[in-house]
């Protein structure tokens, strides 16, 4: 009768996940945080005790996280990493970095052990992927400047939970300084080993057994592949003492190398939002919330802490990495939760007795929340950074844009100069108007200049940026900036600057072509319309040539005949 019991308490808990996600939903919030609470009111110390099976649940969650880490290296990938840039990159190592760093002090200064205090740090490290990609893709914000340095961020911070895991082994280990040398060497050993065996697996035994056959009858073969693999690997690196969190990522990593990864991503796609949804069930569970109201002050006073803390470590690494004020702090107001791979942390460390019971509880209790705070922060993330920037440096235009370009003013400005803006620009490049491109990319700019034009580096959004560039003068002005909010303010703001240039405005999706013209576009060009027209001509000119040799075709039969 138990697995009866389990079966019916996982129906309970996906079905309360499903109602509160879909209130959530529906309330512009993330369903994340539904399943979370979901967890909290179902399971667990102070809930309604309606899930008994909590250790059953939280091992089929465990396996969840395992295929979390299978999918992170399934999309992991060198080329990726590139393409996000190297300063995003970089800014990721430094906030783990320096966040672990800080964490551990101002727990220590707490006064908390050493161990336990690197442990507090590395779980505060982390920020929510599943909540904040979410929702920058939602709210297509992912293009925006701050959404390409979250982007970078997470992935680092995704790669960084296996080291971090392996830390929490060797906070475990203790002892003398050769002891933890041995603990060192044996697990880079056997991950050496593990690293060996899959590649031969996966790169001679799968290619060669599987290779000769087609993916369209066999699809069941790629499916098992991926369990075989993914859980093979976690289990084998449970069996030898590794984070079974690192045999998991490793095998996603050569299965993402291999000619399979592309179906296996999306057949474990399913079961992938299942699992995810127990995961943060099981993690709603671990919470006390008659604790959590007890001691509200102290978790919303931890979690103010947090949030200023993270916020402006992330805040001053992007600004030393050259980017504005605006920027640097929509980043870190998007990134100053505590994530969901915070709780197998804290877990590891809880079993094993590196952290006590109180401080995990209220870690848990302050990532729970920061959880249900992320989905209010993250959408105001860009108006709220530039208010703080606003407020603490009193609107100081970027430092690229002090820079004295002449006393000429443009007749052309270009607002992002991406793709579209650098085939916009291919226009101008014989013509003698003097065209000023305006950008926070400082590839682009650089770009821009060696195509003769002016360039400064800044935030078009924001009103000073635009008057020292001296858009006043300009006689037209494009806009390719991909983001719909983000664009839309910039041309409200030339309109009121330059009510008589002529603005000309890309807008990525068609539903907006509206806001843009009543915001003063005299021309809109959607991405989805001259993708449409440039396929419609093709299709006309293909089905003129083809069908008229089929017309043709016969008559000429027809007349050999005769």
């Amino acid at each position: 009768m138990e697995i009866w019991n389990l079966l019916f308490e996982i129906v309970v808990l996906l079905g309360t996940s499903l109602l509160l996600g879909g209130v959530f939903s529906r309330m512009g919030q993330s369903p994340l945080v539904g399943y979370l609470l979901a967890g909290m009111l179902l399971g667990g110390p102070g809930s309604l005790g309606l899930v008994t099976s909590e250790a059953d649940i939280e091992t089929i969650a465990e396996l969840g996280v395992s295929l979390l880490l299978f999918s992170l290296g399934l999309e992991f990938s060198v080329k990726r990493l590139r393409g996000l840039g190297k300063r995003p990159l970089l800014g990721g190592i430094l906030q783990v970095i320096v966040t672990l760093a800080v964490g551990a002090g101002i727990a220590m200064l707490a006064g908390l052990r050493i161990t336990e205090a690197i442990a507090v740090g590395a779980m505060v490290s982390l920020s929510s992927t599943a909540v904040v990609l979410r929702m920058l893709m939602e709210r297509t914000e992912t293009e925006t400047a701050y959404g390409r340095n979250g982007l970078a961020v997470l992935l680092v911070q995704d790669i960084a939970i296996v080291p971090l895991a392996i830390l929490m082994g060797l906070l475990v280990g203790g002892g003398s300084a050769s002891e933890v040398i041995y603990d060192v060497g044996r697990l880079v050993g056997l991950t050496v080993a593990l690293i060996v065996s899959l590649h031969l697996l996966l790169n001679k035994i799968a290619v060669t057994v599987l290779g000769t056959l087609t993916l369209e009858r066999n699809r069941e073969l790629t499916i098992i592949l991926s369990v075989v693999v993914g859980l093979g690997s976690t289990y084998a690196a449970h069996s030898v003492g590794i984070s079974p969190a690192l045999g998991a990522f490793i095998a996603g990593m050569f299965l993402g190398a291999s000619p399979f990864a592309t179906q296996i991503r999306a057949d474990i796609s399913s079961l992938r939002v299942v699992l995810l949804t127990l995961f943060f069930g099981a993690a709603g569970m671990v919470a006390d919330p008659l604790w959590i109201i007890k001691n509200l002050h102290l978790v919303l006073g931890v979690l103010l802490i947090l949030t200023i803390g993270k916020t402006a470590i992330l805040w001053g690494i992007f600004r030393v990495l050259g980017n504005v004020n605006p920027v640097a702090a929509a980043t870190g107001i998007c990134l100053a939760q505590i994530g969901e791979f915070a709780f197998v942390l804290g877990k590891i460390a809880k079993d094993h007795g590196v952290i006590g019971e109180s401080t995990h509880l209220l870690l848990v209790s302050v990532a729970i929340a920061s959880l249900f705070a992320s989905p209010f922060l993250v959408p105001c993330a860009g108006p709220l950074g530039a208010w703080m920037a606003r407020l603490l440096t009193r609107s100081t235009p970027p430092d690229d844009s002090k820079k004295d370009h002449g006393t000429e003013t443009p007749d052309v400005v270009i607002a992002g100069f991406g793709p579209a803006g650098q085939f916009t620009a291919q226009a101008f490049i014989e013509r003698p108007e003097r065209v000023l491109v305006i950008d926070l990319n400082r590839e682009g700019i650089r770009k821009a200049q060696e195509l003769g034009f002016l360039g400064h580096v800044g935030d078009a959004t924001q009103l000073d940026v635009l008057e020292h560039a001296q858009v006043a003068a300009a006689r037209v002005v494009v806009i390719t900036v991909p983001h719909h909010e983000s664009a839309v303010t910039i041309l409200q703001h030339v309109r009121r600057l330059a009510p008589s240039a002529h603005c000309v405005v890309r807008s990525r999706y068609q539903r907006h072509t509206k806001d843009f013209v009543n915001a003063g576009a005299h021309e809109v060009f959607g991405d989805e319309e001259q993708i449409g027209l440039t396929l419609g001509n093709h299709m006309s000119d293909w089905l003129t040539v083809n069908f008229r040799s089929a017309q043709v075709q016969p008559e000429s039969m027809e007349t050999e005949e005769l």
